[in-house]
C-alpha cells in the first residue's frame, strides 16, 4: 500500500496548530503498520537549520500557475523511517509567516500542482493521495480535470480531511483561469462556486473520492447549518462518503513516565503530580500551595476555544479558591484581559501570553484541572494530552472533545473528566465548581485521575481505520 500524505504543514518542520502534529504522527504510525507512506509539504523559510542542511536535492523542474512558469525545487529527507519531500521555491515559501499573505491562493495553486507534478520524478506512485485542509483542496480537482488521461495518474484515488471548516480557502473566481488553468464552466453550484468566489475546502469535498474529518461528532455537527459553516447542504449530500477518525496523540512526546521537561510520573505512583505543581507556582510566581485547586488553559485565545465564556464569569471561577494558568495568544482583547486579570490576581493567576513547548508540558504536568470550553471543536488534542498527564478536563459537548471526554459518575465511578452541554457560561461556571468540590475528596479525585491516565488516545486504533479506509478505497468499495 502506497500512502502519499500532502499538507501545508508537519511538525517537528514546520508546525502552526493541530494540523502540524497530525502530520507529524500520523505517517509514523501508518509506517509502523507496513504503509509505505510518503508526505509532501512547502519549504518554508523557518524550517529549523538541522533538518534543512539534511534535505537532499532531487532535481528541479518548472510548474505552471496559470500563465506562469515557476521554478520547482524537489527536496527529500528521512525522519524516522518517513520520507517527507519538501517544495522548494522562495518567491512562494521563504517569508517569516507559514500563513497570511495577500497571495494565499497563488502560493498554494502553485503547491496543489507541484504535488502532482513531482510524483513521476520521485517515481512514486501513490494508490491514494490523502490530502489536508483548505490549502490542499485543489490537487484532486486538478488531478481529476487535467491529469487523469495520462496513465501515471489514472488509478489514483484521493481522501480528503477536514480538519476545521472554518478555513475555506475562499478567493476570487478569477483565480479559475489565472492560476489553476480552469474554465469558467467549474464556476457552478456543483463545482467549485461558492456564493460569487472559488472555494479551495469545497474543491476537496466535491472532488475527492472520500471525505474525512478528525472526530465522528463534528462529521455530524458539520452536517448542520450552525456547525457547517454555509456548506451543510453539501456535506449532507455526501454524507455517505463522509467519516469521522478521531487524531491521535504522540504518546512518545507527551508521556509523564519519560518528559525531559518535568518530575516524571505515571498512573502508580501520579502524586509526583504535586512536584511539578509547587515547582510551577513557584516559577510563576503562584502562591506555592499543593492544595489548591490548580486550572489550567494552553489554548488559542480566540472565541472558537470558549475563551469569552471563561472571562465572562472568571471573578466567579477566583472566588471558588482556584489558581489559573494561563498559556497561548490569540485575539489582543483577550489577551489584554487576561493580562490585566494576572495583575488583578497577582500571585493567583499566571498569564503567559506566548507559545512555549517547555512550559506547556509542565503546565499539563502541574495543572488539577485543564480548561476547555469550546464553540466548537473538530477534535482537540489539548485535552488528550491533559488526560494523559492526569490533568482532568472541563469540555464543553461538542466535536472530539464530546467523543473524548466522558463526565464522572458517581454512581459507577466511571468518567475522565466534567463536561456540560450548552454554550452558556454559568453552565461552564457550574461544572467547574462540581469539579473544584470533587477536588476536596482526595480518594474519588485520585480515581478519576487514574481514568483518565488510563485513555488510549494514541494513534493506533486511528491509524487502523485509515488504512481500512485506504484498502476500500484502493479495491473501489
Amino acid at each position: 500500500m502506497k500512502i502519499l500524505l500532502v499538507a501545508a504543514e508537519a511538525y517537528p518542520f514546520a508546525k502552526r496548530g493541530g494540523l502540524g502534529d497530525v502530520i507529524g504522527s500520523l505517517p509514523l504510525a501508518l509506517k509502523d503498520k507496513g504503509v509505505d507512506v510518503r508526505v509532501v509539504i512547502p519549504k518554508y523559510l523557518d524550517i529549523p537549520s538541522n533538518y534543512r542542511s539534511k534535505m537532499e536535492k532531487l532535481r528541479s523542474i518548472n510548474v505552471k500557475v496559470g500563465w506562469r512558469n515557476q521554478y520547482c525545487g524537489i527536496e527529500k529527507l528521512e525522519y524516522k523511517g518517513v520520507r517527507f519531500y519538501f517544495i522548494d521555491n522562495e518567491y512562494y515559501f521563504y517569508r517569516d509567516n507559514l500563513y497570511g499573505y495577500y497571495d494565499e491562493a497563488e502560493r498554494f495553486a502553485f503547491f496543489n500542482r507541484a504535488t502532482l507534478e513531482i510524483l513521476p520524478i520521485i517515481d512514486f506512485k501513490p494508490d491514494v493521495i490523502h490530502c489536508h485542509d483548505w490549502h490542499t483542496g485543489m490537487v484532486s480537482v486538478l488531478l481529476d480535470s487535467q491529469y487523469r488521461e495520462k496513465e501515471f495518474y489514472k488509478d489514483i484515488k484521493t481522501l480528503y480531511t477536514i480538519h476545521n471548516l472554518k478555513y475555506q480557502g475562499v478567493f476570487s473566481r478569477e483565480i479559475l483561469g489565472d492560476l489553476l488553468d480552469l474554465s469558467e464552466s467549474y464556476f457552478t453550484e456543483k463545482k467549485l462556486k461558492f456564493y460569487d468566489a472559488v472555494s479551495f475546502m469545497k474543491g476537496g469535498i466535491v472532488y475527492s473520492d472520500v471525505i474525512t474529518t478528525v472526530s465522528k461528532t463534528y462529521a455530524n455537527e458539520i452536517q448542520t447549518k450552525y456547525f457547517g459553516e454555509q456548506l451543510h447542504g453539501l456535506l449532507k449530500e455526501k454524507r455517505n462518503d463522509l467519516r469521522g477518525i478521531l487524531n491521535g496523540i504522540d504518546i512518545d512526546k507527551y508521556n509523564p513516565r519519560t518528559d525531559k521537561y518535568i518530575e516524571q510520573y505515571n498512573a502508580r505512583n501520579f502524586k509526583i503530580k504535586l512536584k511539578n505543581k509547587t515547582a510551577l507556582q513557584e516559577e510563576l510566581g503562584l502562591e506555592i500551595n499543593k492544595n489548591v485547586p490548580l486550572i489550567s488553559i494552553i489554548s488559542r485565545l480566540v472565541l472558537q476555544k470558549g475563551i469569552d465564556l471563561i472571562l465572562a464569569v472568571l471573578d466567579e471561577i477566583m472566588s471558588l479558591g482556584v489558581q489559573l494558568v494561563v498559556l497561548g495568544t490569540g485575539d489582543r482583547k483577550y489577551e489584554y484581559l487576561f493580562q490585566e486579570a494576572g495583575e488583578r490576581y497577582r500571585g493567583r493567576i499566571s498569564t503567559n501570553i506566548m507559545f512555549d513547548e517547555e512550559l506547556a508540558h509542565k503546565i499539563y504536568a502541574a495543572s488539577d484541572i485543564f480548561l476547555m470550553p469550546s464553540l466548537f471543536e473538530p477534535c482537540g488534542l489539548g485535552q488528550m494530552i491533559a488526560l494523559r498527564y492526569g490533568s482532568l478536563p472541563i469540555v464543553r459537548e461538542t466535536g472530539g472533545l464530546k467523543d473524548t471526554i466522558t463526565s464522572y459518575n458517581e454512581f459507577t465511578g466511571e468518567g475522565n473528566g466534567f463536561t456540560f452541554s450548552d454554550y452558556n457560561a454559568h453552565d461552564m461556571l457550574f461544572t467547574i465548581n462540581r469539579a473544584v468540590g470533587l477536588y476536596k475528596n482526595k480518594k474519588t479525585w485520585n480515581k478519576i485521575v487514574q481514568n483518565a491516565m488510563r485513555c488510549d488516545n494514541s494513534w493506533e486504533n486511528s491509524a487502523s481505520e485509515y488504512i481500512n479506509l485506504y484498502e476500500k478505497l484502493m479495491l473501489g468499495d
